[in-house]
C-alpha cells in the first residue's frame, strides 16, 4: 500500500514538474506568435493585450519588400547539401568503422570526438586565412565545408552506433548471394538502416538551419543565411517596427522545424531506439 503510494506521489510532482517545464520552454514561443501577427501598438501595449485584430504586414513587409526569401533560399541550399555530404560521407565512414576490428578504428574515433568537443570559433579562426588566400569568401561552399566538417564526427559516431546494431551476417550472406561489399552495403544494410539515417540527418538539418556564429562570419549582405540576417532585425536602436518584423523572421524560421519534427516523429523515435538495441 505504501509502495502505491509513493509511487502516486511520484507520478504528481513529475507531471507537475513537466508542466512547469512545458510552461517555461513553450510560453515565449507562443507569445512570439502571438505577437507576430498584431501591429507594433497592440505587441507592446500596456497591460498586454490577449485579444486584438489581426494582421499579416509584419510577414508581408519581411519576405517581400525587406527580401527575407533571399536568405531562406540561401539557408536551403545550404542546409540540403550540408546534410546531402555529412550523411553520404558518414554513412561510408560509420559503416567502414562498424566493421573494422583494429586500432586504428578506435583512435580515427577519438580524433573525430576530440575534434567535434573544439569550440567552433577555434575552428572559424582556422579556416578564414585558408577562404581569403582562395578567394572563396562569402559563398556557399565556403559555409558548406565549415559546417560539415563540424557536424561529421558527431554523424559519425551517431550512425556507427546504428551500423554495429546490425549483424554482420547480413552482410556475408549478400556477398554469398552475390553482392560485393558495397553492394551489400547499398542493397541490404541501408535499407535496415533508413531509421538511423532520417534521425543523423535531422541532426545535421538541425545544426545547418539553426547556425548563427559561423554563418555570420562567413555569409554577408544578400548571401546571408536568415538566422544570420535576423541578428540586423534585433540590433540596439531599432524601431518597434522594424522588431516587429525580425519577430515575424523568428516564426518564420521556427515553424518549418516543428512540421519536420512532427512529420518524421516515427522514424526519430525508431531510429534512436534502433541505435540503442544490439541486433
Amino acid at each position: 500500500m505504501k509502495q502505491v503510494r509513493l509511487s502516486a506521489i511520484t507520478s504528481t510532482f513529475a507531471g507537475l514538474g513537466l508542466s512547469a517545464w512545458l510552461f517555461v520552454a513553450l510560453f515565449p514561443f507562443l507569445w512570439m506568435i502571438l505577437i507576430s501577427f498584431r501591429k507594433p501598438v497592440d505587441a507592446f501595449s500596456t497591460p498586454p493585450k490577449l485579444i486584438a485584430p489581426f494582421t499579416l504586414e509584419n510577414f508581408r513587409y519581411i519576405w517581400i519588400e525587406d527580401g527575407f526569401w533571399l536568405y531562406a533560399l540561401n539557408t536551403t541550399i545550404v542546409t540540403a547539401l550540408t546534410m546531402a555530404v555529412s550523411l553520404t560521407i558518414g554513412c561510408l565512414a560509420a559503416y567502414a568503422l562498424s566493421r573494422y576490428r583494429g586500432s586504428v578504428g578506435f583512435w580515427l574515433l577519438i580524433a573525430a570526438l576530440i575534434f567535434r568537443a573544439m569550440p567552433h570559433v577555434v575552428l572559424l579562426t582556422a579556416y578564414r586565412p585558408a577562404f581569403f588566400e582562395l578567394g572563396i569568401w562569402s559563398r556557399y561552399e565556403t559555409l558548406i565545408i565549415v559546417l560539415v566538417a563540424i557536424n561529421q564526427p558527431f554523424t559519425i559516431w551517431m550512425l556507427r552506433a546504428f551500423f554495429m546494431s546490425i549483424p554482420t551476417e547480413l552482410d556475408e550472406a549478400a556477398m554469398v548471394d552475390g553482392c560485393t561489399r558495397f553492394g551489400a552495403f547499398r542493397r541490404v544494410i541501408i535499407p535496415v538502416m533508413w531509421p538511423g539515417i532520417v534521425t543523423a540527418g535531422l541532426f545535421s538539418f538541425l545544426l545547418a538551419y539553426n547556425d548563427f556564429l559561423i554563418s555570420s562570419q562567413l555569409m554577408n549582405g544578400d548571401m546571408s543565411t536568415m538566422t544570420a540576417a535576423l541578428a540586423n532585425y534585433m540590433g540596439q536602436n531599432q524601431s518597434v517596427a522594424r522588431l516587429m518584423h525580425g519577430v515575424a523572421g523568428a516564426v518564420s524560421i521556427t515553424i518549418p522545424i516543428i512540421i519536420l519534427v512532427y512529420a518524421f516523429q516515427k522514424q526519430i523515435v525508431a531510429g534512436m531506439t534502433a541505435g540503442a538495441v544490439k541486433g
